[in-house]
């Protein structure tokens, strides 16, 4: 089929895409509810077998859901990965607040941006490809993690494992105005503690240690870490400490949000922040935590994937842009092994993890000709 053909196709599968849509996104499945990650697998494995599409599903049971992995069209060679994840940020019965409806072209909500409409995407391009018994390129394998957004503490094993045997990853994380990310800083989390001396506030105070004193005196050297000249930040992002207000307190603690844009950085951000010295003698400092995420770099692979993805765009009229993001996706874990990595592939919206979550529907068949037409070529 031709580009134009292809976008005539999915253009009358538009209705069909958009009830899909609405159904998944009313299954809510924050993360850590392994219930409803259940059942929105229940979902995916069902709809997946009605497109109709040579394939089997694999459902793998940890502690807070499931993964699941699905293999189209098997053949010999290296596979192409699509990548997304099941899981949510809004608790159960949020949906009250922003519920699942159509206003002009916006279609709204919880989670149908991050990334529940990007689900449906993969699966209406498996549709396509059976419906019209053409076969994309090579094998195809998609991996939905259940924990991406709490940092894909089980997810990452199954998503490198798959990377392993990939020749490219399509991710169908959220797009930036509709761009694609050819660039995703790596990411890590840290959290300092501070444990002092207490001690009556009015009758000795000098006996005490003061924990949230300590913790306010790092904070500086914590963001003197950074170098925004190379796309380092570090910032302090939460601080809790004491226990009353007439106590000196003992403990206090503070997280470190860190983001960075290249690999060789995180050495020495960990090092600066393990070498943090109390400036009070008395009080000791714990520092827990780590890296989380490499960076997904844009390296020469990933501007030719970004290449081809624009003139496949521009040859049914479809004007594609790129851009490059300070949040992280279980697309880094993919870059860091070498794979070329095209992430933000869903639907054009706006408003992740916000009450005003929403897709625009005009983009719903120009989106899912450019990933059908990607996986042809």
């Amino acid at each position: 089929m031709t580009p134009h053909e292809t976008l005539q196709y999915f253009t009358g599968r538009q209705s069909a895409i958009v009830d899909a849509i609405r159904e998944i996104v009313n299954i809510e499945a924050p993360s850590n509810d392994a219930a409803q990650s259940r059942a929105v697998a229940d979902w995916i494995e069902r709809a997946a077998l009605a497109t109709g599409a040579e394939l089997t599903v694999e459902r793998v049971a940890v502690t807070d859901g499931e993964h699941l992995n699905i293999r189209a069209f098997p053949g010999a060679e290296k596979h192409t990965l699509l990548l997304g994840h099941t899981d949510t940020v809004h608790p159960v019965g949020t949906n009250l607040k922003n519920p699942t409806r159509i206003e002009g072209d916006k279609f709204f909500g919880c989670g149908i941006f991050d990334m529940r409409s990007g689900i449906v995407l993969m699966l209406e391009t498996l549709r396509f490809f059976a419906v019209t018994e053409e076969r994309p390129a090579r094998p195809i394998t998609i991996l939905l993690s259940c924990d991406e957004e709490v940092g894909s503490h089980s997810g990452q094993e199954f998503v490198e494992r798959e990377a392993a045997e990939a020749a490219e990853c399509l991710v169908f994380e959220p797009s930036a105005d509709g761009r694609v990310k050819t660039g995703r800083k790596g990411t890590g989390t840290y959290t300092l503690k501070a444990h002092g001396v207490p001690a009556h506030a009015g009758l000795e105070p000098e006996k005490g240690a003061n924990a949230i004193a300590e913790l306010a005196r790092q904070i500086e050297h914590i963001h003197a870490v950074a170098r925004p000249d190379i796309g380092t930040t570090v910032n302090v992002t939460t601080i809790r400490g004491g226990t009353t207000t007439n106590v000196i307190p003992e403990h206090a603690e503070c997280e470190i949000d860190v983001r960075f844009s290249r690999m060789d950085e995180v050495e020495r951000i960990d090092a600066e922040l393990r070498s943090l010295i109390a400036t009070d003698s008395r009080v000791s400092l714990e520092l827990t935590g780590g890296i989380n995420r490499p960076p997904l770099e844009r390296t020469d692979a990933v501007v030719a994937l970004f290449e081809r993805a624009r003139e496949i765009g521009a040859g049914f009229g479809y004007e594609l842009g790129e851009a490059q993001v300070g949040g992280g996706s279980d697309g880094n874990f993919v870059a860091a092994m070498g794979v070329p990595v095209l992430d933000g592939l869903g639907i054009a919206g706006d408003g992740a993890h916000t009450l005003e979550e929403h897709i625009v529907v005009s983009d719903i068949a120009n989106r899912a000709t450019l990933v059908t037409l990607l996986l042809s070529q």
